[in-house]
């Protein structure tokens, strides 16, 4: 799952009282006849596995299909954010097939977040940790922040505008994203477990995992809890949910979309993060057509999303 940068806004709970304001219902299906074109990066890393988009489809959907207690763990998740399933089993079929493939047995992924609580990880770039880095001034405007979300994504903003490609107090910070320069001391572009996580991702919604769910909440400065929680099907469910929870808000509160009924849209928010400034993009869009006399544009999917809606009957069998 990739993450970019996003103003920060107040989201909505779970639970929270709907807008007044009516929004658009977004249908289901396909807004494109035919898929978008696969990012070469997901075909080479395909090819070079030796296997094929449509083998690692069959793989994650014969993990779904075999384990009924993980099937019976993502609907009582779903129903706690109150969205359905689909849109959770959407992210998933996404991730491991135009990520990585899928394990054979749910098993093997509690076995890996077992693991981490082990590991020597720390979230830092050039052995400054990532708790102290943000303790820099250039950081003072986030500090009256509350919620984990609008706190990280504030951070993130900061780090964009006064750290990204530049040369600050004598050192020199890449021109990359921020989770990437400190939350992945593995290795570049590595996300974690059955949702495909990264760090930075699951730190945003904290917060609201905690709210809803009643997990302890997770902490920057204890990374091997945060990676053994992104990799432990039974934690990491309710952070996939809560991504979800928080597209499905951002569309219906900034752009004016409901696109609670088609998970091959929340499929490719999933995918491409930042569904706040995606929404944003979109009202700003539609804004400008409605001056014009022009038709609204709807929220389509790209290739990740495409799939989804495309087996989406064959995934809804198995619920």
């Amino acid at each position: 799952m990739k993450k970019r940068s996003i103003p920060a806004i107040a989201l909505a709970l779970a639970w929270s009282t709907p807008q007044a304001h009516a929004s658009t219902l977004v249908p289901p299906g396909n807004r494109h006849i035919a898929q978008p074109a696969v990012p070469g990066a997901s075909t080479r890393r395909t090819k070079a596995s030796n296997t094929t988009f449509d083998a690692k489809y069959r793989k994650v959907y014969a993990l779904l299909k075999n384990d009924g207690k993980l099937r019976a763990k993502i609907r009582e998740t779903a129903a706690a954010y109150r969205i359905d399933p689909m849109h959770m089993v959407g992210a998933i079929v996404g991730e491991h097939t135009y990520n990585v493939d899928a394990y054979d047995r749910l098993q093997t992924y509690y076995v890996k977040a077992a693991s981490y609580l082990s590991s020597g990880l720390t979230f830092s770039y050039r052995g400054e940790n990532v708790t102290d880095f943000v303790k820099r001034p250039e950081f003072a405007s986030c500090a009256a922040k509350t919620d984990s979300y609008d706190l990280w994504a504030c951070r993130e903003t900061v780090w964009n505008r006064q750290f990204r490609g530049r040369a600050v107090g004598g050192t020199s910070f890449p021109d990359d994203r921020f989770s990437a320069t400190f939350f992945q001391p593995l290795y570049a572009g590595q996300t974690f477990g059955i949702g495909q996580l990264n760090p930075l991702t699951a730190l945003e919604v904290s917060d609201m995992v905690q709210r809803v769910s009643g997990l302890p909440k997770l902490d920057a400065a204890d990374p091997n809890k945060v990676y053994e929680t992104i990799m432990d099907p039974d934690l990491t469910l309710p952070y996939v949910a809560a991504i979800l929870k928080t597209s499905i808000d951002a569309y219906r509160d900034i752009a004016g979309f409901d696109i609670s009924r088609n998970p091959g849209i929340t499929a490719t928010l999933y995918n491409v993060g930042g569904p706040e400034a995606r929404a944003y993009a979109l009202k700003a869009e539609n804004l400008r057509r409605q001056a014009e006399g022009r038709e609204q544009k709807l929220p389509e999917e790209n290739y990740y999303g495409w799939l989804v809606n495309e087996k989406l009957p064959e995934l809804q069998a198995l619920f």
